[in-house]
């Protein structure tokens, strides 16, 4: 199991998938979550967008913690150009998956390691590609039922029914989650071994 023994890890995010996944990677955390906005420039590319969301909320949080190791992460769907949030209500949900329906899309996961007593960070993301069956409205409705879809990005849940609109994967599972586990581990497994985290 990762540990850090000479460093407290902070989850800058008060997502219940990404404290779960942490716990499962036997990772000694706590949580406080991020103040920071979440920013969406077109004149960005999504795994941008996901970077500096993630650098943002790590900064946010270790402005409070410096002497802690942050974790800020930010999770994006999207479709060539196309991004795909937290849908603001149910028949946007709707809207979102019976676009994605048949198709393939992608989630990246941006993150960002900071230390800021110490004057160290990485930030990296991961990607995953994920094909959906053929929808109907039927059976999106149905899945939606079964769901909130409200928030996650793209509407859906991979680790919710996801059997039922998901036909395959290329990647990470954990990363459509919510965080790429085989990377982070790899991270902070690096990051311990590189030296220590504080003076």
């Amino acid at each position: 199991m990762t540990k850090l023994p000479s460093v407290q890890l902070i989850l800058a995010s008060a997502s219940p998938r990404r404290q779960e996944l942490l716990r499962e990677m036997g990772v000694e955390f706590h949580t406080v979550p991020s103040a920071a906005a979440e920013i969406h420039l077109e004149e960005l590319t999504a795994r941008e967008v996901a970077l500096v969301n993630a650098y943002r909320k790590a900064r946010e949080v270790a402005k409070r913690h410096p002497d802690s190791l942050v974790l800020g992460a930010d999770t994006l769907v999207y479709l060539d150009t196309r991004l795909f949030p937290k849908p603001v209500n149910h028949e946007e949900a709707v809207s979102m998956l019976m676009y994605l329906q048949g198709r393939t899309h992608h989630v990246v996961t941006g993150l960002c390691l900071l230390h800021l007593r110490a004057h160290r960070q990485r930030v990296f993301a991961e990607v995953t590609a994920v094909t959906f069956h053929p929808l109907d409205e039927v059976r999106v409705r149905e899945y939606l039922a079964q769901v909130n879809p409200l928030d996650k990005a793209g509407a859906y849940g991979i680790q919710e029914q996801g059997h039922l609109i998901v036909e395959r994967i290329s990647g990470s599972y954990s990363n459509v989650v919510g965080l790429p586990m085989e990377r982070l581990r790899y991270e902070l497994q690096h990051w311990a071994q590189t030296g220590p985290a504080t003076d």
